[in-house]
């Protein structure tokens, strides 16, 4: 079964509530420390998640994210982009091809579609993440080739992608 597809119905299965209750053309607000955050079995049990708004099994939506100190999404891409708001705490993502980007409180990043990366959160974490469609999460080994999310997640695949080293790599986050 492809992962994609997995992926939309496991926000119903992990109780995740997928859209917010206020209508499309009214203002809306969420709250990190008073919403519902929950796992989805196709990411790490260290990060968990809540709909802040939209709907990811059918469109754009933005997801509040809240990843532990060590936390790992192992080599993927996604469909669409992605564009990730950092609230707090620290973080890195790695691009299979290009130079890491250290993340801080105020910090943003853009992730086209279908680049291979993988986000590390050093330092307890909270972001906003936002899709420009349906949310889905492909796994890939160090090769690129795509893998299961028991693969990826379940045995915390880590092996690093061959990239070019940078001065960034060697810096502390």
């Amino acid at each position: 079964m492809r992962i994609a597809a997995c992926t939309l119905s496991l926000f119903l299965l992990a109780g995740v509530a997928l859209t917010p209750a206020v209508a499309q053309d009214q203002m809306s607000h969420s709250s990190m420390a008073t919403a519902k955050f929950g796992n989805l079995p196709v990411i790490p049990k260290c990060g968990t998640m809540a709909v802040a708004s939209g709907d990811p099994t059918k469109g754009g939506a933005t997801l509040m994210i809240k990843a532990a100190t060590g936390c790992v999404i192992p080599w993927h891409w996604h469909t669409v982009s992605e564009q990730l708001m950092f609230v707090a705490g620290s973080g890195k993502v790695e691009m299979k091809e290009g130079a890491p980007v250290r993340l801080h409180s105020g910090d943003f990043i853009s992730l086209p579609a279908k680049n291979v990366h993988q986000f590390t959160c050093a330092a307890a974490c909270s972001f906003f993440l936002s899709t420009g469609g349906a949310f889905d999460i492909h796994y890939v080994d160090a090769g690129g080739k795509e893998i299961s999310v028991d693969e990826a997640v379940k045995t915390k695949a880590k092996a690093p992608m061959k990239k070019a080293k940078s001065k960034m790599d060697d810096m502390k986050m």
